[in-house]
């Protein structure tokens, strides 16, 4: 049997197999509750060994789109729970994404119409958000300017982070994976191109690492290490994320950093599949030196080159996401080289009903042609 296939163990979670739904953004719950098509999309792919969920926004504050499941309200753990219930039903693992977006919201979005926060007060001059526009409907509109949060409510929001993760556990998740990649707010602090602050969390690399890790260790206290993930980005461009001096450094830090922390996972985005440049060829290795944990990474991936990657000992598990959408049993597809349907991308966000969503079939051998 190949290696893609075979059973992992998640720091106690036994997984079935080592293909990881990766998180994607679908925007499909109109009242930013999951409700009972969420928790069939969700149903429908749990024969992944684990199922990272789409981006759940931990505060109003923390969201830059429309119609995404969130999880700061009571509401929003009976709609999870829905989820959950489901994907275990299946014998299913699954993640929360904790998500904050930062710089990259509009003020329609934010409480009272106030600015996005961010570890600047720069605006993220080529990115948009999924917002309303002037007249009130939703659109992709400008990112609008930020301000720069205050030493003392950078705390603040990793404690939204805490409240968020002690709701994903109350909503039946397995654990939770801490969003640090693709441009949002803590990539934002990370990043010596964005990050021009001159207090304790800006300057050097310790300084621009404190607040992911803070948050890291705030999370892994209330719920424990070993059900707490994170997701980077290294050398990621997206959203206005520029190169800056020292980066392998302070991505390589990072991993000397988690090693010692006993995560659940690290979750690498290569935004290759994104219209980025990928990331460095010998930086996986280095990577893995650093960090002998659980990795996983995401980046455009195939059972070949999922297969190959695991063999290499540089990846554990073996992110998909796109393959997911149009084939819920994608994993079924890979182990009996069944074809896969190609996804309808008008479909990929914001649409209202089945359509692209829970209406793709699982693949019918005993259909004749």
């Amino acid at each position: 049997m190949e290696l893609i296939f075979s059973g992992y163990d998640l720091a106690g979670l036994p997984l079935r197999n080592r293909v990881v739904m990766a998180p994607m953004t679908r925007a499909r719950a109109p009242n930013d509750t999951p409700d009972a098509m969420t928790a069939l999309y969700y149903r429908q792919r749990a024969s992944a060994g684990l199922i990272v969920s789409e981006g759940v926004p931990i505060s109003v504050e923390g969201r830059g789109y429309l119609f995404n499941p969130a999880l700061h309200a009571p509401e929003h753990v009976e709609g999870w729970r829905q989820v959950t219930d489901a994907v275990h039903a299946e014998g299913g693992r699954i993640f929360a994404q904790l998500w904050h977006v930062g710089r990259l919201s509009h003020v329609s979005l934010q409480p009272g119409g106030n600015a996005p926060v961010s570890a600047t007060a720069h605006r993220a001059a080529t990115a948009a958000a999924f917002a309303y526009d002037a007249d009130g409907k939703p659109a992709m509109v400008p990112a609008s300017k930020p301000r720069a949060l205050d030493t003392g409510e950078v705390s603040r929001v990793t404690g939204d982070f805490v409240r968020a993760a002690h709701l994903a556990m109350a909503s039946g998740f397995d654990g939770v994976e801490i969003h640090g990649a693709n441009g949002y707010l803590f990539e934002q602090f990370i990043n010596g191109g964005v990050n021009d602050r001159t207090d304790r969390y800006g300057g050097s690399i310790a300084n621009r690492l404190r607040f992911v890790l803070e948050t890291v260790d705030a999370v892994a206290a209330e719920i424990g290490s070993q059900r707490v993930g994170i997701r980077i980005s290294p050398f990621g461009r997206l959203y206005d994320m520029p190169a800056f001096e020292g980066e392998a450094e302070t991505w390589l830090a990072l991993a000397r950093e988690l090693a010692p922390r006993k995560l659940a996972y690290v979750h690498l985005s290569d935004q290759l599949t994104l219209g980025c440049e990928k990331i460095p060829d010998d930086f996986a290795a280095q990577f893995r030196k650093a960090y002998p944990g659980t990795v996983i990474a995401a980046g455009g991936f195939d059972k070949t080159t999922g297969e190959l990657a695991l063999k290499s000992g540089e990846l554990d598990l073996v992110a998909m996401g796109r393959p997911f959408i149009s084939n819920p049993d994608l994993v079924e597809r890979m182990k009996n080289d069944w074809p896969l349907t190609p996804a309808d991308r008008a479909t990929f966000y914001g649409s209202s009903g089945a359509r692209g969503y829970t209406d793709y079939p699982r693949y019918d051998a005993t259909a004749t042609t």
